[in-house]
């Protein structure tokens, strides 16, 4: 009886809403201005009103696309598209055994053996059988390179930077790794995920450096026993194994912790369907470690660091797979985290599906909905330490010494140099350090923990065929003496190169940033503003502008 009213009080609702609105005033709708009522509509019912308006991809689409400005490639698959038949997800039986997902470094001969059998295999299969590891490959180019279209429209589907990211590699990896379980005749095997956030796995793990998990387009100076840097640039970062393990450890707590305590900042913008629901704002995590790793295992012989610096070429080595299931896995850590109370209840977003091949040959479509209980996937991680959960970082000076630098800057008592935007964008050839006004402060303990502040970088317009990172920091006092292991640094923006040949690589980036927790570190917590740096750490920056710095309060 309840429901039926919440469900008769959403319907009338939406009817009152509807009649408010004259017939003139929808008649002047554009096409994005009309998508945009519907879409508010649709979240009132907490309904969608049919399949255009879920996200998911028009098979019949795939056509060429660019893996880099001078590199046209064509990743799409050899079958009739018109001809394709698929059946719906069906969760496996709850009485299939739990396949555990376990750190590679970690893991022993026989289940190396195991692994390696089951790639051999796979690779061995010819390109015309879609389970062939190049047909797995090439799935990530399809959906990375823009390679379809969406189902309804012209418009390019893309799954990175957005809050599909997340559910769409955990698709990719539970097909893939059903696969391989397939070919060597066991229903147990789980793919190994490389555990780069804990000291003891930072390093590529021996497994990968042996046939037939071995790769030849990676960066050999990154070989064992080099610790990763999760904060990688395109340089090398000249830090001790100790103290790039301590920058590890601080970058996770700000990426997974401080950083990420509201869904958008951690999942990514709200993506839509159709031109009007358009958005490029990945979340923390897709930033870095994702791509910063993608980068520091790719080659430095090639012009984007592939196979891994390159989303066309990305999954061609092996160590995708394992660095993808911990991607995965910090996906289940900050739920943990944060509690189970931060889900996306959009049907938009819930209700949207891609179409992978199972173990059968058969093409499935599956809903993001089916992929977020693993217990339902069958699949585990193996409960490991998470020595970054105690690493919050501490200012790298005082915030009182800080505050005498930053009171001389605002009375143009320093020579340092700074810019207000007005209405124009500015160019990232140099550091620019901006005064943001916060249009709250002195918040009460129960404000901040029902609104996030967050830290707003948008109309960010890169070279999109070119490595792009910058740093935010927010109040320092010497630029020089500054990296992400201290309480300052409030993110980081990382873009891998991609041709702009498509509508994806058109638009321009959003970077939202929570800072709550880093605004009371800095005793900040009582300013009308702060003064945040964006530091450019690549010289593609010289051709990246930014429209804007903002402030806003995100439930």
């Amino acid at each position: 009886m309840d429901a039926a009213k919440e469900c008769g009080f959403a319907v009338s609702l939406t009817f009152i809403i509807a009649a408010l609105i004259s017939l003139t005033t929808l008649l002047t709708f554009n096409s994005d201005e009309l998508w945009e009522f519907r879409h508010k509509i649709f979240r009132i019912n907490g309904t969608i009103d049919s399949d255009e308006d879920v996200m998911s991809p028009n098979l019949t689409s795939c056509h060429q696309s660019y893996g880099r400005d001078d590199l046209l490639v064509y990743c799409c698959p050899p079958e009739n598209p018109q001809n394709l038949k698929f059946i719906d997800f069906k969760f496996p039986e709850p009485s299939k055994p739990l396949r555990v997902r376990k750190p590679a470094h970690l893991l022993d001969e026989d289940y190396i053996s195991k692994y390696s059998r089951a790639v051999s295999i796979m690779k061995s299969l010819p390109y015309s059988d879609p389970r062939s590891f190049s047909r797995q490959a090439n799935l990530h180019c399809i959906f990375c390179t823009g390679a379809y279209d969406q189902k309804y429209s012209n418009i390019s589907l893309n799954i990175h930077r957005a809050w599909f990211f997340f559910p769409w590699h955990r698709m990719f990896l539970h097909f893939h790794e059903r696969i391989l379980g397939s070919l060597i005749g066991d229903d147990t095997f789980a793919l190994p995920f490389w555990n780069w956030d804990s000291p003891e796995g930072m390093t590529i793990p021996e497994m990968y450096m042996n046939e037939p998990l071995n790769h030849k387009e990676r960066d050999g100076s990154h070989f064992p026993p080099k610790v990763a840097d999760i904060d990688f640039v395109d340089k090398e970062s000249g830090l001790g194994p100790q103290e790039q393990i301590e920058k590890n450890l601080a970058m996770m707590y700000n990426q997974l912790v401080s950083g990420a305590k509201k869904t958008e900042l951690f999942m990514g913008c709200s993506y839509y369907p159709g031109e009007g629901g358009t958005c490029d704002g990945p979340g923390t995590v897709e930033l870095a470690p994702h791509n910063t790793l993608h980068t520091w295992v790719g080659s430095s012989f090639n012009p984007q660091r592939e196979d891994m610096g390159a989303f066309y070429s990305a999954a061609r080595d092996p160590l995708f797979y394992a660095h993808h299931s911990n991607i995965d896995r910090m996906w289940e850590v900050w739920r943990e985290i944060h509690g189970k109370n931060l889900p996306i209840s959009d049907p938009a977003w819930l209700g949207s599906y891609f179409y992978f091949y199972d173990e059968n040959l058969q093409l499935v479509r599956i809903k993001v909905s089916d992929v977020l209980d693993l217990s339902k996937l069958r699949y585990a991680y193996e409960k490991v330490n998470l020595p970054w959960l105690n690493k919050r970082p501490k200012p790298s000076v005082s915030p009182k010494l800080a505050r005498q630098v930053l009171n001389l800057r605002d009375t143009g008592g320093s020579r340092f140099l700074y810019a207000e935007f007005g209405g124009n964008a500015r160019n990232l050839e140099a550091s620019m350090t901006v005064k943001v006004y916060r249009p709250e402060y002195q918040r009460t303990k129960k404000e901040k923990e029902e609104e996030e502040e967050v830290l707003v970088v948008y109309g960010i317009d890169v070279e999109s065929n070119m490595y792009v990172k910058f740093d935010v920091y927010v109040n320092i006092a010497d630029e020089m003496k500054i990296n992400p292991g201290f309480r300052e640094f409030a993110g980081t923006f990382v873009r891998l190169p991609q041709a702009r040949s498509t509508d994806i690589e058109s638009r321009k980036s959003t970077l939202k940033l929570g800072i709550s927790e880093l605004i009371e570190d800095l005793e900040a917590d009582g300013d009308d503003s702060i003064w945040v740096t964006l530091l450019p750490q690549t010289t593609s920056c010289m051709n990246t502008t930014i429209d804007g710095i903002c402030i806003e309060y995100m439930r």
